[in-house]
């Protein structure tokens, strides 16, 4: 899968942690769900990923953060240089290779 994926590419990634109490903090005033935590953490991986959970029902899915990760100030690697970095693009194209080559 993904994680697989990561390591082949080197855009690696792992399985955070999604507790119902997360749920909690995306409770909203107005709204019966709000995108950022109420709880004055801001959005941040783990509740931008219980927010997109609401939304998933019976699929797989993935939350790829990849905010802090879309632009580099200096080159990185040979196919990393500086600017953006197109992170999570390889990570996602060797994913689907491995499923059209029916590998999970």
């Amino acid at each position: 899968g993904l994680l697989r994926a990561g390591e082949v590419t080197h855009e690696r990634t792992w399985q955070l942690p999604l507790w119902e109490e997360y749920g909690e903090y995306m409770k909203g005033e107005v709204a019966d769900l709000t995108n950022i935590s109420n709880a004055g953490r801001g959005a941040g991986t783990i509740t931008g990923g219980s927010f997109l959970s609401n939304f998933a029902d019976k699929y797989k899915w993935a939350h790829l953060d990849i905010a802090g990760t879309g632009w580099v100030g200096g080159d990185v690697s040979p196919y990393i240089p500086k600017g953006p970095s197109g992170y999570g693009v390889r990570l996602l194209v060797e994913y689907l290779r491995n499923i059209a080559a029916g590998n999970k």
